[in-house]
């Protein structure tokens, strides 16, 4: 059995208005803190410029779907609506969305159908809040897809079979996908394949309403709590991105940081990715293996890790 209040820290900024790892870890026998490493500013001429679309009618209901369903029947789709849903991959990207709706209002035709895209559990839980009070008509889909990856092949299957009457791309709507600054290409790559037949390819627009940039104080805060946790036996850290993770190895002394009379010392600080991404980026620049990567970028998914390794220790 794990030991009562476990430290875990979190290296991201605690998710607003709540956050599932801190919900999680709290009740299953972790003492989660959060410890920021990036810092994101929002935009907030593009976010100014997503209500715009809202109150121009460009979600609002296609004239060429049938209205109980949503399902294309039709192949001449009204041209005012220019986006059948939005995806969202980082938990940044719906606080900045929800920030706006908060803040200004959202003039929207609350019966006209929208499909939310959405990576992981953490996101959709975030989504469902805003959802519930202001997007009643929305669905949300992809929950349980765990990356960009697997979403992409899943809005394929979805959309299309959605709008299967139409033959061509340009005659669907598009997706709008709220994004950062730093973001890989997986989901318009995928969605916009040349290799797909014209009918299955999805336009994906971009809208970038966040930038990020790594804290200057993040190494001092990390050493900071670490050192609050000297009298623990046992000590989590979950990386969520290749960000910070230098300066992480650096305070614990652990990869090319690692110190002569040290190296042979057991260890007490542990360290969980959320994915392979965050690893192969340890594995690649610093030549560290973590010791657990979740196989789901979930709260449930790193405590699954940690069991894992912690049963294999205690076999070993």
């Amino acid at each position: 059995m794990p030991p009562t209040e476990t430290p875990i820290l979190l290296l991201k900024t605690r998710s607003s208005p709540h956050d599932g790892y801190d919900d999680f870890f709290t009740g299953n026998g972790y003492r989660p803190s959060f410890i920021p490493v990036l810092e994101h500013r929002f935009n907030a001429h593009n976010l100014a410029d997503v209500r715009d679309l809202f109150a121009s009618g460009a979600f609002n209901h296609d004239q060429g779907q049938d209205q109980n369903n949503g399902k294309a029947c039709s192949k001449v789709r009204d041209t005012k609506r220019k986006y059948g849903g939005m995806i969202f991959t980082s938990q940044r990207a719906v606080e900045g969305f929800a920030n706006m709706i908060e803040e200004k209002g959202l003039p929207y035709a609350s019966s006209t159908p929208l499909i939310l895209y959405t990576v992981g559990p953490a996101t959709a839980r975030t989504l469902t809040t805003l959802r519930d009070k202001h997007l009643p008509s929305a669905t949300i889909y992809g929950a349980d897809a765990g990356n960009g990856e697997n979403l992409a092949h899943m809005i394929l299957q979805h959309y299309n079979s959605i709008y299967s009457g139409f033959e061509e791309e340009y005659s669907k709507p598009a997706l709008l996908f709220l994004v950062g600054d730093q973001r890989r290409d997986i989901i318009p790559r995928t969605l916009m394949g040349s290799a797909l037949p014209s009918k299955d390819r999805i336009i994906v627009e971009e809208m970038v309403v966040y930038e990020t940039g790594e804290m200057e104080s993040f190494e001092g805060d990390f050493r900071d709590s670490i050192s609050g946790y000297a009298d623990a036996n046992e000590i989590w850290v979950v990386v969520f991105s290749p960000s910070g993770c230098e300066g992480m190895l650096r305070v614990l002394k652990l990869g090319p940081f690692v110190q002569g009379e040290e190296a042979g010392q057991k260890r007490k600080a542990f360290i969980a990715t959320i994915g392979p991404t965050t690893r192969d980026h340890l594995r690649n620049k610093f030549s560290f293996e973590p010791d657990v990567c979740a196989e789901k970028p979930s709260p449930e998914g790193v405590a699954e890790g940690i069991r894992r390794f912690r049963e294999s220790r205690a076999k070993a």
